[in-house]
């Protein structure tokens, strides 16, 4: 190449010596593996909790309640919020995809179901969840038993996002274990 060549840009551009290319290698490996440290101790650790109680249904009527939980120890933020359910005896390839929880409650509504008396769901926005490390739950919802012997499943996806900016995804079965013969239903 000829001098009056290398004058010329991206040519003018001179490689690093070993010793200051090691160095700012070092620098950046041992910053990510910093971050990645970091993420780690402050991810949440998603879950969920559901039993047969009473209180949020009319008439005190027993209820599967499902609640959220964040054991982690850092407080995340929800992002995203979504449902989907699955009607008896319907195909689960043709039933509705992720919608919002209004949505869902249409179907619900529409299939028979009262809101109130068969089921509540609760909506989430930019919500908090506090990192506890212990077995408090924000409730998700609470579905009666007419609700759970007519509805096949209903999902809940939350995606939330940590301190360090990373997001988690999270799906629950909600009614995993409500049709269990080793659940007790309280008496109404």
């Amino acid at each position: 190449m000829t001098e009056a060549a290398r004058a010329d840009w991206p040519w003018r551009l001179e490689l690093l010596d070993m010793e200051p290319l090691g160095s700012l290698l070092a620098v950046a490996a041992g910053a990510v593996l910093a971050r990645a440290q970091y993420a780690r101790t402050v991810r949440p650790l998603l879950g969920w909790r559901a039993d047969w109680m009473t209180g949020n249904l009319r008439g005190g009527v027993p209820e599967w309640r499902v609640g959220l939980l964040n054991g982690g120890s850092h407080t995340v933020v929800v992002e995203a919020y979504q449902c989907r359910a699955v009607l008896r005896d319907e195909d689960p390839e043709h039933a509705a995809g992720w919608t919002d929880v209004e949505s869902v409650a249409e179907v619900l509504t529409r299939a028979g179901l009262v809101v109130g008396e068969d089921f509540q769901l609760v909506t989430m926005g930019n919500f908090p969840l506090v990192g506890t490390g212990s077995y408090e739950t924000t409730m998700l919802g609470a579905f009666s038993q007419r609700f759970v012997d007519e509805v096949e499943a209903l999902h809940f996806r939350v995606r939330v996002g940590d301190v360090v900016g990373d997001s988690h995804e999270r799906i629950l079965d909600a009614l995993k274990g409500a049709r269990s013969a080793s659940y007790q239903r309280p008496s109404p």
